[in-house]
């Protein structure tokens, strides 16, 4: 495999890798928000902190609940570039 190909298939992988680590923080901020102004809107509520603070929390514990995925998925697309690089360095 040439370096340009190597190069441009890593980059694709790189950029779906940062998609999809990032989806379940986005999507579960992205539901709480919605039950928040849903929330907000029926009892007229307008407090600022109260659509910040159960996202920031929600946030946090997506990121916790799928560390060992998101981490396992890094770990094995770092292992791959670091290996594809040494064979094409060492023919």
């Amino acid at each position: 495999m040439r370096i340009e190909q190597l190069v441009l298939q890593l980059t694709n992988e790189a950029i779906l890798l940062t998609i999809l680590t990032s989806m379940p923080s986005i999507v579960a901020s992205l539901v709480v928000g919605l039950a928040v102004a849903l929330f907000s809107a029926t009892t007229q509520i307008q407090e600022q902190t109260l659509s910040f603070a159960p996202k920031m929390i929600i946030v946090y514990v997506a990121i916790i609940a799928t560390g060992g995925w998101v981490g396992g998925m890094m770990f094995r697309f770092t292992t791959r570039c670091l290996g594809d690089f040494y064979h094409l360095a060492m023919p």
